[in-house]
């Protein structure tokens, strides 16, 4: 058997909603088998390996590392985990599969790049947003020039009542670093650069606001982490920054988890070019007419790479693919979140540094 027909075996580490959306997406690859779960919650281990066929589960992930059957993981765990969970992963040499946000600092980032250059296996942060076929046709039309010289572009995610549960690691900063932004805002972040091609920040301007959430307001019910009702919110539950790119480019970005508005939640990602604009909800070009403006579909088309992460993911393990997402543009993204926070810290607006 070739190694592009060989089974790829794969764990799981964490069995929250996200760790089920794993299970999910490798289950859509014929050549994936995920053979074991890391859960320290017994029930929602249990739960997940019946419903997914799971053949065995364990409440520490490192004694998964050290099967040499396994060839990858891929990490569904609170934020502070990502970053020392990946780097144990990669130093066993297993390929990874990250979930967003890469880590809850540039520093903690960049040390995990280094490890998955060392041992030179695929990692890639899931950035999911990227994935859907008419996002990928839309990237490929601003890269061949449609929208001419994209100098500015807008990207938000905005809820009205999204709080990931009063009281859950999310609204806490020991375990999640950040709160709206690293939750929703880095997948409009990445999204938008993706598209225009540039991830190459000079400078960020932003302010983070926490209005709702201390006062047990704007609640929602996604997720399945254990609450403490005694836990501080100490995150943010609003966030804006106009990020500066040393193209020239402007970037205004915006996330909420909690605000008075009229939508239940409202998200695009709306691109200004010199000969036309475009959106991605809906996905459509924004060209100029004799007469007035017209709005063109975008179509879905053949996607570039698979539009399932966790299938694309095992396509680039077998050779078939290159990461849709390149590490090196989640570090990048992750400087931008460093910068927006320090930003607002200081009231000041916070230099990148040039690489």
């Amino acid at each position: 058997m070739s190694a592009k027909e060989r089974t790829i075996q794969v764990a799981v580490i964490g069995a929250g909603a996200i760790g089920e959306a794993h299970l999910q997406g490798f289950q859509s690859h014929p050549a994936a088998r995920v053979v074991a779960l890391a859960e320290t919650n017994e029930e929602r281990a249990r739960t997940a390996c019946e419903k997914y066929g799971v053949p065995e589960a364990v409440s520490d992930y490192r004694d998964l590392l050290k099967r040499d059957d396994l060839d990858a993981v891929s990490i569904a765990l609170p934020n502070y985990l990502h970053a020392p969970v990946a780097r144990d992963a990669l130093d066993a040499g297993k390929h990874v599969m990250l979930d967003k946000p890469f880590a809850t600092n540039a520093r903690d980032a960049a040390r995990v790049l280094d490890a998955a250059r060392r041992k030179k296996v695929v990692f890639m942060v899931g950035q999911n947003q990227r994935f859907p076929p008419e996002r990928q046709k839309l990237k490929n039309l601003v890269a061949a020039g449609k929208l001419g010289e994209v100098y500015h572009a807008e990207a938000f995610w905005l809820r009205r009542a999204g709080i990931p549960r009063i009281g859950s690691w999310f609204t806490q900063k020991q375990f999640a670093g950040g709160g709206c932004a690293y939750d929703i805002g880095v997948h409009m972040l990445d999204l938008c650069l993706h598209l225009i091609g540039d991830f190459d920040a000079a400078a960020v301007s932003g302010r983070t606001f926490a209005k709702f959430g201390p006062r047990g307001l704007g609640n929602g019910g996604w997720g399945r982490s254990e609450i403490d009702p005694q836990a501080k919110f100490d995150v943010e539950d609003f966030a804006v920054a106009l990020i500066k790119m040393r193209s020239g480019r402007t970037v205004l970005l915006r996330a909420s988890w909690a605000a008075h508005m009229l939508e239940r939640s409202a998200e695009n990602v709306i691109l200004y070019g010199t000969e036309a604009g475009a959106t991605i909800n809906p996905p459509q070009l924004i060209l100029p007419g004799p007469k007035d403006y017209r709005a063109v579909p975008v179509p879905a088309g053949r996607p570039t790479v698979n539009p399932e992460r966790m299938a694309h993911f095992v396509d680039c393990i077998l050779g078939r693919a290159e990461p849709y997402v390149k590490p090196e543009e989640s570090l990048r993204v992750q400087r931008i979140l460093d910068a927006l926070y320090r930003s607002s810290e200081t009231g000041r607006e916070v230099r990148i540094r040039a690489e």
